[in-house]
């Protein structure tokens, strides 16, 4: 029960991070638990981040509009970043081509054990927007 109460911040941070496809800031992590852990500082969710990150529990995909963001989901997929609004999103249905990494190994001569990759541009909203349309 000690160990349990002892990791309720960190458990309560990596799980917000499990289950969201936002690709939140700590100050969104933050802003989001504090109403359900009141005593949780700023401090900790930095923390914990790091740690998170350190052990490859987390992914750090961008520094969007100066603000690192965050996600929970490590296995190898493709993100787009919207210049605009900062959104940031999953592409799932864009694979990795397998034939990259082996070309970056090739180039690099030495060995890929990872690839991030990331397009970005604008959204479909603030592409509307920028055309004068409505959603």
């Amino acid at each position: 029960e000690a160990t349990k109460k002892r990791f309720r911040k960190r458990d309560a941070i990596l799980d917000y991070l499990r289950h969201t496809t936002a690709h939140p800031s700590a100050e969104t992590i933050y802003t989001d638990l504090k109403t359900q852990i009141p005593d949780l500082a700023m401090g900790t969710v930095y923390r914990n981040l790091a740690l998170f990150k350190e052990q490859g529990l987390v992914i750090s995909v961008a520094t969007v509009n100066g603000t690192e963001r965050f996600d929970g989901n490590t296995c190898p997929h493709v993100h787009f970043i919207c210049t605009d609004c900062g959104a940031v999103q999953d592409l799932g249905q864009v694979q990795i081509p397998p034939a990259l990494q082996e070309s970056a190994a090739a180039c690099s001569g030495g060995q890929v054990y990872d690839c991030q990759l990331t397009f970005s541009g604008l959204c479909r909203e603030c592409t509307m927007k920028n055309r004068g349309e409505t959603a």
